[in-house]
């Protein structure tokens, strides 16, 4: 069974920058087949898919995300990261990782809270 935990989330100011972590575990197999995706959660919002990171590198990011946020994968770690730039308050939420074409449980998610 898969499981996701994500990290790195923290208070930062208005156009800061942080770097979130996702670890899958379970199956390398599964890591290495399927693409991930970083996902939030805003409080009232749905869940939405921010960014996706495709088994062959390439990446795709919904519009506003894009020239700010850059996924990448580390297949030998089993990871996903997401590096954010120039923050903004609306990018508050909590972060997920998960397959979007694989789904598994989601972890606990990360806290990204932008505030001066």
């Amino acid at each position: 069974q898969v499981q996701l935990v994500e990290s790195g989330g923290d208070l930062v100011q208005p156009g800061g920058s942080l770097r979130l972590s996702c670890v899958v575990s379970g199956s390398i197999f599964r890591f290495l087949a399927v693409g991930w995706g970083w996902y939030r959660q805003a409080p009232g919002k749905q869940r939405e898919l921010v960014a996706t990171v495709f088994t062959g590198g390439r990446t795709n990011y919904t519009d506003s995300v894009k020239g700010r946020f850059t996924i990448s994968r580390d297949n030998a770690k089993n990871t996903v990261y997401l590096q954010m730039n120039s923050l903004k308050p609306e990018d508050t939420a909590v972060y997920y990782c998960n397959a979007p074409a694989a789904m598994s449980t989601w972890g606990q998610g990360t806290q990204v809270t932008v505030s001066s």
